[in-house]
């Protein structure tokens, strides 16, 4: 199954996301699957620290390392989108 169609993943990724980002004033189940992570609009206030706590988190608990910054600005861009780079089919 591709992963934007895997609920369980979906909210997997949110939940690290809110863990290692440490975001407490907010739900992982309300975040939107569409909506970028790195912007205004996500209110989730991430920055370059946190995009290396997410980084550190897809290597824990998926075994992805996602070195390059291009890359991971290609890849980690919303939760629809990260879950089809982690499960393509």
């Amino acid at each position: 199954m591709k992963g934007s169609r895997d609920d369980a993943l979906k909210l997997r990724l949110k939940t690290m996301i809110f863990t290692e980002c440490d975001i407490e004033d907010q739900v992982p189940e309300e975040f939107g699957d569409d909506i970028m992570l790195f912007s205004d609009t996500s209110r989730l206030g991430l920055d370059s620290l946190d995009g290396l706590q997410i980084s550190v988190g897809l290597q824990k608990q998926f075994g992805i390392r996602l070195v390059d910054s291009k890359e991971f600005r290609r890849h980690v861009t919303t939760i629809n989108n990260l879950a089809d780079f982690i499960q393509p089919e």
